[in-house]
């Protein structure tokens, strides 16, 4: 019903991904697999929806404080996480960071502590240090195939005096691992033992394969806490700005209303946006599941066609997300060498795992939102350039 294989170009629309690949790898006109937005059109529910907002022609000021809105929202959480979730604590912002970043400044002081599961998204990072807080790194630990948190360590952390936040990421970028049940009760409980408060960035939530399924920290909170996502990532709109979250007491819900407005004058959300997450939360499912499919095949061929060039990476796919992160490791390769070989002579753009802390040194995220015959030709080129490298080594 969908066609996700036929290439959209996106050259000379102000594209982050592939019209300015020098700003981050020096060398314009790449064949990029970098930032996670996707090279599809978005669902054709959304795209009609926008159709119909523009056709009236007034963009004025608008709302987001509504039963079409929050119905939406509560209708998907129904539907896709078996979930009720309260829209009396809704909030709403122009990006899941910029949320992060209002409530860092809410719940902590300078100078005290944030956890942060490493390797982490690379605006966690810049988030916490840009506001002058404590970043407290607990590495994840590959267990049996699976991400693992040191639960241990993880309470030493929270245990210290200084520490005022969990910021947690669920689905976790980039390692795409999906928190268990189990999981997130221990956290929470850690949380509660310790009065830490949880910031949950949970943007990726609808991007689950296989066996693997979501929980929200709404079903598991138990300290104060906030829950921040948006659409954006699963149906391919970050460009229309607009993410909504949740959090749990009124008065850090007025703190940062007073923040939102007050100080940083946004007052109106923007309106297409608000339009897309109500089409896309109301008639977007048969899209976003045919999309899921696609996706997970995506990532099914990178896995396949890696593990026959590189039998000793036994690369599996991830539980979550449309970015693969691959695991160099075993095949020794020094990350700028393969950097500049993947630049200069394959002329790919592929995120080097150091972008995401000490713990992505020897790993790649390579991002497969992207028709297949895309995906084909980034792997191929991937393993050109670890050929030459290993090829060289030896």
């Amino acid at each position: 019903m969908f066609d996700f294989s036929t290439p959209i170009d996106r050259h000379g629309t102000w594209c982050t991904q592939w019209d300015y690949t020098g700003d981050r790898f020096g060398v314009s006109d790449l064949l990029p697999f970098t930032i996670s937005d996707m090279d599809f059109a978005t669902a054709p529910v959304v795209l009609q929806a926008l159709e119909k907002r523009l056709a009236h022609g007034v963009l004025g000021y608008s709302r987001w404080q509504h039963e079409d809105f929050l119905g939406a929202i509560r209708h998907w959480y129904a539907q896709r996480f078996n979930c009720a979730i309260d829209t009396d604590m809704a909030v709403y912002g122009p990006s899941v960071i910029y949320m992060v970043a209002q409530l860092i400044r809410i719940w902590s002081q300078p100078g005290e502590g944030i956890v942060v599961h490493t390797p982490a998204y690379d605006a966690f990072y810049k988030t916490i240090l840009g506001n002058q807080r404590q970043l407290l790194a607990c590495p994840l630990q590959r267990h049996n195939g699976d991400w693992m948190c040191d639960m241990a360590h993880l309470e030493a952390l929270l245990a210290r005096p200084s520490t005022k936040i969990l910021l947690l990421c669920s689905p976790h970028n980039p390692t795409g691992k999906v928190w268990s049940r189990a999981e997130l009760d221990t956290m929470a409980e850690l949380c509660e033992r310790h009065q830490v408060r949880v910031i949950s960035d949970e943007i990726h939530m609808d991007m689950t394969w296989g066996d693997a399924r979501h929980t929200p920290w709404s079903e598991a909170g138990r300290t104060p806490w906030a829950l921040l996502t948006s659409a954006s990532k699963s149906f391919n709109i970050p460009a229309l700005t607009g993410a909504y979250g949740f959090i749990s007491d009124a008065a850090s819900r007025d703190a940062y209303f007073l923040q939102l407005k007050s100080r940083d004058g946004l007052s109106s959300p923007a309106v297409l946006a608000v339009a897309a997450h109500i089409a896309a939360y109301r008639d977007g499912q048969p899209w976003l599941d045919a999309l899921r499919a696609y996706l997970s095949d995506n990532l099914q061929y990178v896995a396949d066609t890696l593990n026959r060039a590189f039998p000793v990476l036994n690369w599996q796919p991830p539980q979550s997300t449309y970015l693969a992160w691959i695991d160099l490791r075993p095949l020794n390769v020094d990350d700028q060498a393969l950097q500049q070989v993947l630049i200069d002579e394959e002329k790919v753009a592929i995120m080097p795992g150091f972008t995401y802390g000490e713990e992505g040194r020897g790993f790649l995220r390579l991002n497969v939102g992207c028709p297949r015959s895309k995906v084909e030709l980034g792997v191929e080129k991937l393993i050109s350039a670890l050929n030459k490298l290993t090829i060289h080594a030896q």
